[in-house]
C-alpha cells in the first residue's frame, strides 16, 4: 500500500512538471517569432551531487522537445545553439574570448574592454547574438526582441 501512494505522489509531480512544461513552452512560442537554446550535457551536470536533483526535476530536455513540436507546428524557428558555444567567457561588446573560466567564477571584467559581466547575462545576450546571426545566415530575419 505503501509503495501505491509512493508511486501516485511521483506520478502527480510528474504530471504537475508536464503541465507546467506545457504552458510555458505554449507561451514562449506564441510570443516569440523565434526560440534560441543552448543544448548542455545534462548527464555531465547531473554528476554534482548538491544540483543532480535540481537539474533532473526541470526536465530540461522534455521542455526543449515541447519547444520544438510547438515551434514547428505553428511556423516558428527554434535555434539550438551547441553545447560547446562559449557564451559566458565570451565578452557581448568586444568579443574577446578568455580561455578558462572555472564555474565558480559568476562575475569578470573583460580584460580588452573593461567591462565587469555577470557570467549568466553575458552568457545569455551571447546566446541571443549566435541565434539571430544563424537565422540570418538562414536567410531568415526577426526582429531581436
Amino acid at each position: 500500500r505503501a509503495r501505491l501512494l509512493v508511486a501516485k505522489a511521483h506520478e502527480r509531480v510528474a504530471n504537475a512538471r508536464k503541465d507546467f512544461q506545457h504552458k510555458l513552452s505554449r507561451q514562449i512560442v506564441d510570443d516569440n517569432q523565434a526560440v534560441i537554446v543552448e543544448t548542455l550535457k545534462v548527464k555531465n551536470m547531473m554528476k554534482n551531487a548538491r544540483l543532480a536533483r535540481h537539474i533532473g526535476d526541470a526536465s530540461w530536455h522534455a521542455l526543449i522537445e515541447k519547444l520544438a513540436y510547438k515551434a514547428e507546428e505553428k511556423g516558428k524557428h527554434l535555434i539550438k545553439l551547441d553545447q560547446w558555444f562559449p557564451g559566458s567567457k565570451t565578452c557581448h561588446v568586444c568579443q574577446h574570448k578568455s580561455d578558462t573560466m572555472p564555474l565558480n567564477i559568476r562575475s569578470w571584467a573583460c580584460p580588452t574592454c573593461h567591462t565587469r559581466h555577470d557570467r549568466d547575462i553575458n552568457a545569455a545576450r551571447n546566446i541571443k547574438h549566435q541565434g539571430i546571426k544563424q537565422l540570418k545566415t538562414a536567410g531568415l530575419s526577426v526582429s531581436a526582441h
